[in-house]
């Protein structure tokens, strides 16, 4: 079982600090997702010619994958609440 922040971290400085590892955490993995399924896209019109179809598909897609990942943070920082 975890403890709270306040018992595992009794200064503000260390609630703060975990505070933004995670805003820093998700950060990247929504731009990791992104550029994952841009490039991805993007090989693919390279590969089958299609250019820019597949690119504009990974972008959308991108942007979906992003959409949620933060709607399940969201949703997780609400249970908290």
């Amino acid at each position: 079982m975890t403890k709270p922040d306040e018992e595992r971290f009794p200064d503000q400085f260390g609630r703060s600090v975990r505070a933004i590892s995670d805003y820093m955490g998700l950060g990247i993995q929504i731009a990791v997702s992104f550029v994952f399924f841009v490039f991805l896209g993007y090989w693919a019109d390279g590969r089958l010619g299609t250019s820019p179809l597949l690119l504009l598909a990974g972008v959308l897609l991108g942007m979906v994958g992003m959409a949620l990942v933060l709607m399940k943070v969201v949703r997780q920082a609400n249970k908290k609440k």
